[in-house]
């Protein structure tokens, strides 16, 4: 992909059928996590190079803790060997890396690595990697919420000057362009808790293939939808 002209700036990613497309090898369903971290580091290589300003990735939900405990603790297993081993690269490659979610209970040592790679890269200007970890969108609102409410008792903010742009302040993405582009692989289609305020007016693109199979070709093909479409934000067609 040459041309890098209506290209979205921000791209959320609903990483879908890890699982899925382990069974359908007769694999283990960590084999399809461990497949899936692999397809995460092409597609930052792919939008670092597409020059896209961010990229977030739905990792983990609030609602995963209750899949099976061995299954969580392989899954913070990959996150921390992830964090070893990739955040250097970042950082060489002029990568800013962000968290966004509610802390606990993630485990201090992950929390630690979260927190050092954050300063690590906080001041490369190229691409901005997310990771919604331990994330939920109604929690984030409710969140905001409540820190926009203590504001208020502080004095330090009024009722009478909140609007979207304060309110947004509050929020775990404070500071990130909205997303441009949602998409969700395996075919899924819903947003499962995911950026709700965010994702207003996003694009959404829901390829049928499974996150291990997802490839730059197929972002670059999320892309090109993208841009056949016509974003109006409540305008008639044309204007």
């Amino acid at each position: 992909m040459t041309d890098k002209n209506n290209l979205p700036r921000h791209i959320a990613i609903i990483m879908d059928g890890n699982g899925r497309w382990a069974q359908e090898k007769g694999l283990s369903r960590t084999s399809g996590h461990r497949e899936g971290i692999e397809r995460v580091k092409e597609i930052v290589k792919a939008a670092a190079e597409l020059e896209v300003k961010a990229l977030t990735f739905f990792a983990f939900s609030t609602e995963n803790w209750n899949r099976p405990k061995s299954e969580v603790n392989i899954l913070m297993r990959y996150l921390n060997n992830f964090l070893d081993r990739e955040i250097k690269q970042m950082d060489k490659n002029n990568i800013r890396f962000k968290v966004i979610g509610r802390e606990e209970p993630l485990p201090k040592p992950v929390l630690a690595k979260i927190r050092k790679a954050q300063e690590l890269t906080k001041d490369n200007t190229g691409l901005t990697v997310i990771l919604a970890l331990n994330y939920g969108s109604r929690q984030e609102i409710l969140d905001a919420a409540k820190r926009f409410a203590a504001d208020v008792l502080k004095g330090e903010v009024s009722i009478e000057d909140a609007d979207e742009g304060l309110f947004g302040r509050y929020l775990y993405t404070a500071g990130l362009p909205e997303p441009d582009l949602l998409i969700r692989t395996s075919g899924e289609m819903r947003i499962s808790n995911f950026l709700l305020w965010q994702l207003s007016y996003a694009e959404f693109c829901f390829p049928k293939v499974c996150w291990p199979d997802f490839h730059k070709k197929d972002l670059e093909e999320a892309i090109e939808e993208f841009r056949k479409r016509e974003r109006r934000f409540g305008r008639v067609h044309g204007s």
